[in-house]
């Protein structure tokens, strides 16, 4: 299951999250989101758990929890909408 986790501080690292989220299990991947131009963090990202079970364990126990001094957002991912495409300017 892909879970997405949102209010992160921006200081986070992929590794910081994998240790969270393995504590309820096997963590598969972790996505953090980045700003294309500044390679900053967005403040969220998503962990993907091979097991429902395990998944919804990590859901309960992070939603609203403190993390790295924020209350952070867990909850599974939405699939990803497609957007119309921009017209290039004249």
């Amino acid at each position: 299951m892909e879970i997405y986790v949102g209010s992160l501080p921006y200081t986070v690292t992929e590794d910081d999250l994998k240790e969270a989220f393995t504590e309820f299990g096997e963590v598969a991947s972790v996505r953090l989101v980045s700003d294309k131009f500044s390679g900053k963090s967005k403040g969220f990202g998503f962990v993907d758990m091979p097991t429902n079970e395990e998944a919804d364990a990590a859901i309960a126990a992070l939603n609203e929890s403190s993390f790295k001094g924020r209350d952070i957002k867990v909850n599974p991912a939405k699939p990803k909408e497609e957007r119309p495409q921009r017209r290039a300017r004249s």
